[in-house]
């Protein structure tokens, strides 16, 4: 199995000791996830936040997390010069993206594919404006498959014809999730307790009414 984590450091130590600062493309799946990868990264890219999350429920709890990555970002030392772009929201390609996969269990086919579709809209709108690198925030949680996140952007990378790279990432690993709560308390975030999707509210409430 691979160590991705390993692999993330030895780019950005190539990175420090290149002669430029890259643009990076970070796809955000929510503010407290989004926290320490900045915290992370600010130093070593002009980072871009791109909000595409078309598996959210509704379209209040879309607004909620996103007010919250404007407002980490205006109030943050370390984030004051990231930018926030907003994917727009459109959950019927969730949707169509899941049928036949509604009763999977969380972590299963449904999320890898969830995963793969946020992650190929990040690759394209990172080409399309001339990013160097893309990645995403989503392997900072403990329930997100570091293994897939990374494989499915190793072949996003080929796909894009070297146009942009990957950045490698295992943001939960050197106490990275502990640190992504830290920031929640110290900036009084927002925290959901579920990804987004109606499936992971719906068997969340299973899980608490049965426990």
């Amino acid at each position: 199995m691979e160590n991705y984590y390993i692999k993330f450091e030895k780019q950005i130590n190539e990175i420090k000791n290149g002669d430029k600062k890259p643009r990076l493309l970070l796809q955000a799946c929510c503010c407290p996830c989004s926290s320490h990868c900045l915290e992370l990264l600010a130093g070593v890219f002009d980072i871009t936040v791109y909000f595409y999350n078309p598996n959210i429920d509704d379209e209040e709890e879309y607004t909620k997390r996103l007010n919250e990555l404007f407002r980490f970002t205006k109030t943050a030392d370390f984030a004051l010069d990231v930018k926030v772009v907003d994917g727009i929201y459109g959950p019927e390609v969730f949707f169509e993206m899941a049928k036949g996969m509604e009763d999977l269990p969380e972590r299963g086919e449904r999320c890898y594919k969830c995963y793969e579709l946020r992650m190929k809209k990040t690759a394209e709108y990172a080409v399309l404006n001339g990013f160097d690198y893309f990645s995403t925030t989503l392997s900072i949680s403990p329930y997100k498959n570091a293994q897939w996140i990374n494989e499915i952007g190793t072949k996003l990378e080929t796909e894009m014809e070297g146009k942009v790279k990957f950045l490698y990432s295992d943001f939960k690993k050197k106490n990275g999730y502990k640190r992504s709560i830290e920031l929640s308390k110290e900036y009084d975030l927002y925290r959901q307790n579920y990804c987004g999707c109606k499936f992971s509210k719906r068997d969340t409430s299973s899980s608490v009414e049965n426990s």
